[in-house]
């Protein structure tokens, strides 16, 4: 190993199992074009964050996600919270092999072939990273993480449809629009006020895209030192069908129920576990704080 060397963590089941079949062409352009890729695959959740923590520890710093939004979580999540007191930042970039990287969408639309030429020209770009302290620990993020709603539907498709594909997701989202309903998620942004209104979901973004091609908050920078808050208040089920097409270009924040903010802090004042969807993964937890890391990433983009 080289401090140049990068390794690549395979998930090669991402994808319904395409990226296990892709990922040997992607890595040997990688290689044509010069790079030192080494390589790690897992089988099974949680696995690739601890690969990158060992090899973390052990002086790698230049890292590869090879899979869907799942395996870049699974890295991100390896690599801090030690990189975050590293006077040496991490490098991170990305094969999406699996069924997308929604992050990536603030970058460009050309997936793989675009990451595989930044890989090989050495582009990079310097992000911040979010952190949120839970009631059992912290977890990080660089795309978003959503409560409500949104990582109610994800919630139940992870425990009861995931195996049903794209007809497991739709079966969510009807079940999570009859059933829906606003509750108050008790949060102070930066030193505001305690906002104990009732929401329908709120998004706290690093990056603009969720779910592919979603424009969830229009008004995020990965640079700016900032979390790009969406709260959309009590809203009736129709309202929300009417209104959720217009995400896919960002249209939705004129939403007279939507409200917008930015900060580099939030409070949240939960007593009890709720289904949160954090880029892309399904988790209960009581959420504590978000708070932003700021330049602690060098992502190839």
């Amino acid at each position: 190993m080289t401090d140049d060397a990068y390794l690549a963590v395979i998930n090669p089941a991402a994808g319904g199992g395409r990226c296990g079949k892709r990922f040997p062409a992607a890595l040997e352009r990688l290689r044509e074009g010069g790079l030192e890729v080494e390589t790690a695959q897992t089988s099974g959740p949680g696995e690739a964050t601890e690969l990158v923590r060992e090899a973390w520890a052990q002086g790698r710093r230049r890292f590869i996600a090879v899979g869907g939004d799942g395996t870049g979580y699974e890295v991100v999540n390896g690599l801090f919270p030690l990189a975050a007191d590293s006077e040496h930042r991490p490098v991170l970039g990305f094969l999406p092999l699996g069924t997308g990287n929604s992050f990536l969408r603030d970058f460009t639309d050309q997936g793989a072939e675009h990451t595989i030429e930044a890989l090989i020209a050495g582009a990079r770009k310097t992000i911040d990273v979010v952190r949120m302290v839970h009631e059992a620990g912290q977890l990080h993020y660089i795309n978003l993480l959503s409560i409500g709603f949104v990582a109610d539907v994800n919630g139940l498709r992870a425990r009861r449809f995931s195996r049903w594909g794209e007809f497991g997701y739709v079966l969510s989202v009807i079940a999570g629009v009859l059933g829906l309903k606003s509750r108050i998620f008790p949060m102070r942004i930066e030193d505001g006020e305690l906002d104990s209104s009732p929401q329908v979901f709120c998004s706290f973004n690093n990056s603009k895209f969720t779910g592919g091609k979603m424009m969830m908050a229009p008004h995020a920078e990965t640079d700016d030192g900032t979390i790009a808050v969406v709260k959309v208040a009590k809203m009736g089920r129709w309202s929300l069908l009417a209104t959720f097409p217009k995400i896919f270009s960002g249209a939705h924040i004129s939403h007279p129920a939507v409200t917008t903010a930015q900060a580099a802090r939030i409070d949240l004042e939960l007593t009890e576990n709720i289904d949160v969807m954090v880029d892309g993964e399904a988790l209960e937890v009581i959420p504590r704080t978000l708070e932003v890391v700021p330049g602690a990433l060098d992502v190839v983009v």
